[in-house]
């Protein structure tokens, strides 16, 4: 199969060479957008078939849903001149070379520092993907659970798992899962092909951006703006959670590869006629809106969470695609012209990818696009009461989010980070008790309260931006807001980022885990940096300004040791055994059997899950009475091959036992044991670990047959 997958990769670059224009760039972001909307795609089809466990139907499958959208895209944008990639990677690789060749000592060290530690990271990661099984906590519950019943019962139709989330999240994420897994050979980690890919289209992205913003500037060619591009680039890959969400099945690192694709695809729009000779702005190329469309519907599609992208994309679209000058008739029939064909593939788009996912079907059975009721007083905006409550608890998330983000994330992991993080938060702390902001005190709109000491347990699982975050995202950020740096496309791209946060912070209570969330605003924030390098008063490839150079050294350097932390030091996935500073010692991921490795955000059910793995054969059909908190992925086995059939489904109360049943696994609390069942046992130390967030549940094994 691995070869069906390396030949649909290759066919999908060659239709990408003979639908964007000769960059290697838009080659590359072309090539994962045509990859990933043709996969999901195909999975819609196939599950409406029951073919959704078929490699072989897959394998063919794939090749006829991205010739029809390839070809429809090239037809499209007028048969544009084909061209070769390879020619174009031998061209680029000239280019950096000469680029870095020209760039002052300060600048290659700067640059060299970067780029080795992003390869080092590179290589562990791309270890810790291949050799090591997914451990996330919605992945355990929800995401990878409901993939595996999905392959199991042959089609992604709604049935009624145990976690809410099972059921309610949109599945189109769940086609590329399924299709990496079959593709390489039931594969377990080919389930996280996607988010290794989306990490890496991102920092594609990101440099793209910079490089169209670039174009706007007149500098499209210039050395500044390849390192301004660079310099984005290399940081976003650097951002604490985005690099750690490369080794892991969550997904909001596949919404932002979506985003970023998007974006680039609206700069390079509004870039466009910059950069064809003497055309008019009447002359853009449309090509880069129907990819717009299509990058649109898959994000939605992907994600419920978009919706609150949706005012930032706007904000971005009036820059890039609305605004054409000075107000005339015909500046008014220009835009009106740009709007509908953006229009029209937006609306192809949501009803391509967006409306097939699953939000129709939540309606029909829940009456809510996103969920049952519970979940959305849960965690939605239901849960502030009163407009009055929620601008003022909302008010308060926003100062939340920004306290959280004033962190040395990666660094706090050690002993003396984390002495050094406290002093160095300590006047912010001040500053928030005499203006009585009550951040702490005020509960009734958290889903776990916030304080000032966040606890390891979430910022090793979800940290926010780090240095690179506080100490030049956001300053170049508020500098260019207050128009002391003059930027009109950052300017557009600063207003979204703050629309973006007071959506976030208003949208829904306040969650420490909820730094991933952040990952979008992050790509966002990213791109300010080439501003040290674009703005005449910044620019950093020019002699002098010696505070501003070593100040961004620093930050660099310490982000750079940040990076390295998260992923050395993060207890979901080590590479090396490692001590915490409390004096608790982890494996490595690569020697941890499966059982410790998956659990490790719930060590307390270690002990019920690996007899359970023992004593139940691989081929068993398991009823399972379980909570919406449980664990269920692990319960699968190591090949995947148990048959789960989950009696406890969300709000509908504990169903029969079906007959085909071999064995019972459940929690005391949902199913009362009776004698003869097996106690599996629970490690009561544990769950009164710091490590632990919700305590196991008492589990049991019942033999039914």
């Amino acid at each position: 199969m691995i070869v069906f997958l390396l030949l649909f990769v290759a066919y999908v670059g060659w239709l990408s060479a003979r639908i964007t224009r000769p960059s290697l760039i838009e080659w590359l972001l072309g090539s994962f957008l045509i990859y990933a909307s043709s996969v999901i795609l195909t999975g819609f089809v196939l599950s409406a078939l029951y073919q959704t466990n078929h490699e072989w139907v897959w394998a063919f499958s794939v090749f006829i849903t991205a010739s029809a959208i390839g070809f429809s895209l090239r037809a499209l944008a007028h048969q544009p001149i084909p061209y070769e990639p390879l020619s174009l990677i031998r061209s680029r690789w000239q280019v950096t070379s000469s680029w870095f060749g020209s760039l002052p000592t300060y600048l290659k060290v700067v640059f060299s520092v970067l780029f080795l530690t992003l390869f080092v990271l590179s290589i562990t990661n791309l270890a810790i993907v291949l050799f090591t099984v997914p451990n996330e906590w919605d992945s355990m519950t929800g995401h990878l659970n409901r993939v595996v019943q999905y392959m199991q019962r042959g089609t992604m139709r709604h049935f009624g798992g145990t976690n809410w989330n099972i059921d309610t999240y949109p599945k189109s994420v769940c086609t590329l899962q399924i299709y990496g897994y079959l593709m390489t050979g039931r594969f377990e980690n080919g389930f996280k092909i996607i988010h290794y890919l989306s990490y890496w289209t991102t920092i594609v992205a990101v440099f793209g951006i910079v490089q169209r913003i670039g174009a706007l500037n007149k500098q499209a060619r210039s050395t500044a703006t390849l390192s301004a591009s660079f310099l984005a680039a290399l940081a976003m890959s650097l951002l604490p959670d985005f690099l750690m969400q490369e080794v892991t099945t969550e997904t909001d690192i596949v919404l932002t590869a979506y985003l970023s694709v998007l974006l680039y695809m609206l700069f390079a729009y509004r870039a466009s006629d910059n950069e064809a000779d003497g055309a008019s702005s009447k002359q853009r190329d449309n090509r880069y809106l129907y990819l717009a469309g299509i990058a649109f519907g898959v994000a939605y599609g992907h994600k419920v969470t978009f919706t609150l992208l949706l005012p930032s994309v706007f904000v971005i679209m009036i820059y890039t695609v609305f605004w054409s000058g000075p107000r005339s008739a015909t500046s008014i029939a220009v835009t009106a012209a740009r709007t509908g064909r953006l229009a029209a593939a937006i609306a192809v788009g949501v009803c391509l990818w967006m409306l097939p996912t699953g939000y129709l079907k939540n309606i029909q059975v829940f009456g809510h696009p996103i969920g049952p009721p519970t979940a959305l007083r849960h965690q939605s905006v239901e849960r502030a009461g009163s407009l009055r409550n929620l601008a003022e608890q909302g008010s308060r998330n926003v100062v939340r989010y920004v306290y959280d983000h004033v962190n040395l994330d990666g660094l706090r992991n050690t002993a003396t980070g984390e002495s050094i993080n406290r002093e160095m938060r300590k006047p912010a702390i001040w500053l928030e008790d005499r203006l009585h902001m009550r951040l702490d005190e005020e509960t009734d709109f958290s889903i776990i309260p916030f304080t000032f000491q966040r606890k390891f347990v979430f910022y090793n699982a979800n940290p926010y931006w780090g240095i690179i975050g506080f100490g030049l995202i956001i300053p170049l950020l508020v500098l260019t807001l207050l128009f002391v740096i003059r930027s009109t496309p950052h300017r557009y791209l600063g207003v979204a980022i703050v629309l973006h946060v007071l959506a976030l912070s208003y949208s829904a209570p306040y969650d420490p885990f909820k730094g991933r969330y952040f990952t979008e605003t992050g790509m966002l924030g990213s791109l300010f940096l080439g501003l040290l390098f674009l703005n005449p008063r910044l620019n950093l490839t020019l002699p002098g300004k010696p505070v501003l150079k070593a100040y961004v050294a620093f930050v660099l350097t310490i982000g750079c040791l940040s990076a390295l932390g998260c992923v050395f030091l993060n207890i979901r996935a080590l590479p090396f055994a490692w001590t915490t500073p409390d004096g608790v010692r982890f494996p490595s991921v690569f020697e941890a059997d499966r059982i410790r490795v998956m659990t490790v955000g719930r060590p307390d059910t270690y002990l019920p899950y690996k007899r359970f793995d023992e004593l139940v054969p691989d081929s068993a059909t398991v009823a399972l009475g379980t909570i919406n908190d449980d664990y269920e992925y692990p319960l699968y086995g190591a090949h995947l091959s148990r048959r789960l059939l989950p009696i406890n489904p969300f709000e509908k109360g504990v169903q029969p036992i079906p007959k085909e049943a071999t064995y019972l696994f459940f929690s005391k609390n949902v199913i009362p044991p009776r004698p003869g069942d097996i106690r599996l046992g629970t490690d009561t130390a544990a769950a009164h670990s710091p490590y632990v967030v919700v305590p196991g549940e008492d589990y049991y094994l019942r033999k039914l047959k």
